[in-house]
């Protein structure tokens, strides 16, 4: 039986004495690079107190669990690669503080970009943050073609569904106004494929069902307006066009390149809401490896 918090402090506080035991660790004095990153600093504390308590620890959090549990239309893959996504964001320190404005700035600044790659150098100084490991594992899940380049409108849209999980019409119409031509302010299948593969964070998504029945004119490109009409009259639009037409989505194995063994895919083991054991969240603790990119699941064209 499952307790909740309120259950679990009532039962504490009932109880005519508890003993607990305190134990004091030797200080820990940060290192000039954990100076300059709380984030780091923070996670290489809890690995000290972990060990001494001879618990295990996971790099995903809470918030991981409400992100892959978020009551969006776009119900993410349990092995989403934006669970690792999240988790960089939170080491580097890139989460917003205000998160509307913020995507609007970087939405505007992709926008100007007009689809050309960064390599590492240029997407650090889109970030405004030194180049590091961390940066580079980041890096690496949108390094489609492994040739060293990314495009920033992913990024945009990675964070825009970490920020606001729930809101998927915000996240599609930052991504439309990133792709979107100018002359008629409309995006093509293999652009609306990028943008829903980002925002899922799967390796292949199939949209064409999905698009021909928003582009019922057959005229080869959609408008955000087309695409908003379309889901509010089809609200369960991703169950019925995208989770059935792709089965990696559910339950099929879904492979990334094998030249890099630290960037392997996993088997996509079913969707946020697949029912599980404990009935609160599913399982997605990633296994022990040596290295903070080791599991990252990329996305390929």
């Amino acid at each position: 039986m499952l307790l909740s918090r309120f259950e679990i402090l009532w039962l504490t506080l009932c109880q005519l004495h508890n003993e607990f035991v305190v134990e004091f660790l030797p200080i820990y004095t940060p290192s000039e690079e954990e100076k300059r990153n709380p984030a780091l600093y923070a996670i290489n504390v809890r690995r000290v107190m972990a060990k001494a308590l001879g618990v295990p620890i996971t790099d995903y959090s809470f918030e991981d669990c409400q992100l892959a549990m978020a009551e969006g239309q776009l119900r993410l893959p349990v092995d989403t690669c934006l669970l690792e996504f999240a988790k960089l964001v939170r080491r580097l320190g890139l989460k917003p503080q205000n998160t509307e404005k913020v995507l609007q700035d970087y939405g505007n600044r992709a926008r100007k970009l007009e689809g050309q790659k960064l390599d590492l150098d240029g997407f650090a100084q889109c970030l405004d943050v030194p180049v590091s490991e961390m940066l580079r594992d980041m890096f690496a899940l949108f390094d489609e073609q492994e040739d060293n380049c990314m495009d920033i409108r992913e990024y945009v849209i990675a964070l825009s569904v970490v920020c606001r999980p729930a809101k998927t019409l915000e996240t599609m119409k930052l991504a439309f106004k990133m792709f979107e031509a100018e002359e008629d302010g409309a995006i093509t299948e293999m652009e609306l494929a990028v943008i829903l593969k980002t925002a899922l964070g799967v390796t292949h998504l199939n949209v064409s069902r999905l698009f021909t029945a928003i582009d019922s004119e057959n005229t080869g490109k959609i408008t955000f307006d087309k695409f908003r009409c379309f889901v509010e009259q089809h609200p369960d639009f991703a169950e019925e066009y995208l989770y059935t037409e792709n089965a990696g989505l559910h339950s099929s194995p879904c492979h990334g390149h094998q030249a890099k063994p630290s960037l392997s895919a996993r088997n996509l083991q079913g969707t946020a809401t697949t029912k599980t054991a404990n009935g609160i969240c599913p399982d997605f603790s990633p296994k022990e490896h040596g290295s903070t990119i080791d599991g990252l699941l990329k996305k390929h064209n």
